[in-house]
């Protein structure tokens, strides 16, 4: 199998035409995710289609254009316009009820609604329909005001250069005034659930409580 992409947990391998394989290299809840994807995917949240899953694997649709990332590297003055799809696909999302079997999450506070809990450019996949939102391990029910501040505490931990991280603060400035969210209460459990995070380098940790005052 050809690998096509690989993540902090998990590797993506291409299969036949339109589909992946996407296997957890130490185990991971494959099939949870799986169930999500499919309640969300009948609420007409952009998902991808899951095919198949087991404890490690999913196959998956291949969803067919870049991540936001990669357009936003190659295209960087519409960072203001993909703040506003960032924001977009939050208020989507938390619109959706939360189903029975999806747990909540110490960083997603009190809530009824579903939440990412990982949503920035990387995970945001721009096809020819639209924007698709991949990779929902850390997806909890809870408030959306937790799912917005963690995307800030995401973007703000990460290494850039001045460029770049000029381009992020206007990212971020774009999805704080379109999103219907206001974020600041959810940066009580968001921003100690980001420093508690084993992924989380020392000096992503670092610049995060210099940002955010952690």
């Amino acid at each position: 199998m050809e690998l096509i992409g690989r993540g902090r947990d998990a590797d993506v391998y291409a299969l036949t035409a339109g589909r992946v394989l996407r296997r957890y290299r130490s185990g991971g809840p494959a099939e949870a995710e799986a169930r999500l994807m499919a309640y969300l995917a009948g609420t007409g949240f952009p998902v991808p289609h899951v095919y198949d899953a087991n404890d490690t694997d999913q196959v998956l649709e291949r969803l067919e254009g870049p991540t936001m990332l990669t357009a936003l590297r190659r295209r960087p003055w519409r960072v203001a316009a993909y703040g506003r799809v960032l924001a977009r696909l939050h208020d989507r999302l938390h619109a959706v009820p939360a189903p029975e079997f999806l747990p909540p999450s110490p960083a997603s506070g009190s809530g009824d609604r579903v939440l990412h809990l990982d949503l920035h450019p990387d995970n945001v996949v721009l096809t020819p329909r639209g924007p698709y939102l991949i990779d929902w391990r850390n997806a909890a029910a809870g408030d959306p005001a937790c799912d917005v501040a963690m995307t800030v505490c995401i973007l703000r931990g990460v290494e850039l250069s001045p460029p770049e991280a000029l381009g992020t603060r206007i990212l971020l400035r774009a999805l704080l005034r379109t999103t219907h969210t206001d974020a600041t209460p959810g940066y009580t459990h968001a921003l100690p659930a980001r420093l508690s995070d084993p992924n989380l380098t020392p000096e992503e940790a670092r610049r995060l409580r210099r940002a955010l005052g952690g």
